[in-house]
C-alpha cells in the first residue's frame, strides 16, 4: 500500500490526535503549554510525521536531525536523524503503517538511529536495522538499533 507521509501541524486538532496514542508524554505536553501561550502557530516546525485515515492520524514518528558534530555512532560522522516516538494505533497496526513512515525517514537519506520499544526489535530488524555495539557511556541503558545507507558504517570505539 502506499501512503502518505504529511509533517504535522503544531495545533489543538494534532495535540487531540497524540492523547490516542500510548506514547503521549512530554514532548506534546511541552507543545500544548506552547499553544497555550500562544507562541506556536498552525505552521510552526514541527518534527512530527504522521499518516492520515480519512481525518483520523492513525501513525506518527518524530523525526530530529542531529548535527554531526553529535554524531557518535556514523562512519564518516556526519548528520543523521534519531527517530522516536513511531507509532500506530492498534487497529490499523500490521497494515503498513509503520512500515510507511519508515521508508519515509530512510528517503532524507542520512543515518538513522532509533531505540526501540519493548517487543519492537523484529519490526526494525525487518526494516533493515541493526544493533549497534553497546556503548555504556553513550547508550545509558539504551539499545540502539541503527540503519546505515550506503557507504556509511558503525563508528569504531
Amino acid at each position: 500500500m502506499n501512503y502518505k507521509v504529511e509533517k504535522l501541524k503544531v495545533n489543538y486538532k494534532t495535540l487531540e490526535e497524540f492523547k490516542k496514542f500510548k506514547e503521549y508524554g512530554l514532548q506534546e505536553l511541552s507543545m500544548l503549554e506552547d499553544l497555550e501561550a500562544n507562541i506556536i502557530e498552525n505552521d510552526s516546525e514541527s518534527p512530527f510525521y504522521g499518516i492520515y485515515f480519512g481525518d483520523k492520524l492513525v501513525a506518527r514518528m518524530s523525526l530530529y536531525q542531529i548535527d554531526a558534530r553529535f554524531d557518535r555512532y556514523f562512519e564518516p560522522a556526519q548528520d543523521y536523524l534519531e527517530l522516536w516516538k513511531l507509532e500506530v494505533l492498534p487497529d490499523y497496526q500490521n497494515k503498513g503503517y509503520g512500515k510507511a513512515l519508515v521508508e519515509f525517514a530512510k528517503g532524507f537519506g542520512l543515518p538513522i538511529k532509533t531505540n526501540p520499544r519493548v517487543k519492537s526489535k523484529l519490526f526494525w530488524e525487518k526494516m533493515g536495522f541493526s544493533a549497534v555495539n553497546y556503548d555504556m557511556e553513550r547508550d545509558l541503558g539504551e539499545n540502539p538499533l541503527a540503519w546505515f545507507p550506503a557507504g556509511v558504517k558503525e563508528q569504531a570505539h
